[in-house]
Order: structure tokens, then C-alpha cells, then sequence
């Protein structure tokens, strides 16, 4: 039963990351995903696919993400 809870949890938070207008808020959101996806490995017994997942998914992907709209973002005149 978890596992469908977390199934849906990471196609909702893909759907509110996608449907974000703001694009750093996009960004950050794609670390739902990603954290559901590492609790789901968890739940399954695979620790060390969780871990890279946590931390890839979780961490390193919405931060790389972020930088890159942060930087190119244009200016307002």
C-alpha cells in the first residue's frame, strides 16, 4: 500500500513541478521526485540505490537546476 502512496506522491510532485510558472520554483520542486523515489528504494530493500537517489535526485539535481535559471535569468527594463 505505501508503495502506490509514493508512486503517486512522485508523478503529483513531477505534475506541480511542471505546472509552476516560476521557473526557480520549478526547480525546487523537482526534488519531490526525487525523494519519493528514495523512500520507494528504501521501502524495497535496495539502501544504497535509495542513497544515490537521495542524494542525487534529492540534492544535487534541483540545485544544479536553480543555478541555471538563476543565471540566466534575463534582466527587466
Amino acid at each position: 500500500m505505501i508503495e502506490y502512496i509514493l508512486m503517486i506522491l512522485t508523478v503529483a510532485g513531477a505534475i506541480l513541478a511542471l505546472i509552476q510558472r516560476d521557473l526557480l520554483k520549478s526547480a525546487i520542486l523537482t526534488g519531490i521526485p526525487g525523494a519519493s523515489i528514495a523512500f520507494l528504494y528504501q521501502y524495497l530493500l535496495a539502501p544504497d540505490v535509495a542513497l544515490t537517489q537521495a542524494i542525487v535526485g534529492t540534492a544535487i539535481i534541483p540545485v544544479f537546476f536553480a543555478l541555471a535559471v538563476y543565471k540566466t535569468r534575463r534582466m527587466e527594463e
